[in-house]
């Protein structure tokens, strides 16, 4: 059964083929590396669970899309935008998930049989880490074939 590997390669593929992303990872939410050798934008992969039915495999995966924030040192002059790039990044990071989402609900991983399973749930984050840090947390359910048998 490669399901897993399969699932994986196909999210990072999709993501890896965005203008917005530069640097891809995967794991728990403690492995997300902010350590200046990583180049931003950067989307991190979490499997938080998976489903296991006869006939399909239902993997429920958090996808981060995040950028850091770059804070200008000139005065505020809008106070609705402030003095960065935050609004920015929450805009091209919203775009890499919308992106994923419209791929998989009918572009080529549907085509593939990596299919969404209800719609991709977005939270935008600020400062969830130690580094100045802006994005979005897109959550959802992707359906493959169980191709694991009896024998």
């Amino acid at each position: 059964m490669i399901g897993f590997y399969n699932v994986l390669e196909q999210i990072k593929d999709t993501l890896g083929a965005e203008p917005f992303v530069n640097t891809i990872t995967y794991g728990n939410i403690d492995d997300v590396d902010l350590n200046k050798q990583n180049i931003f934008p950067l989307s991190h992969i979490i499997v938080n669970n998976t489903t296991i039915q006869e006939r399909v495999l239902t993997f429920n995966i958090s996808v981060l899309a995040m950028d850091v924030v770059d804070i200008s040192k000139d005065e505020t002059t809008n106070i609705f935008r402030g003095n960065d790039d935050e609004q920015d990044i929450l805009n091209t990071q919203l775009a890499v998930l919308t992106r994923l989402s419209s791929i998989l609900k009918r572009g080529t991983l549907y085509d593939n049989k990596y299919q969404l399973d209800g719609d991709v749930v977005c939270e935008p984050f600020v400062d969830r880490f130690e580094n100045k840090i802006a994005g979005w947390t897109g959550t959802f359910s992707i359906i493959v074939q169980n191709d694991m048998t009896i024998c």
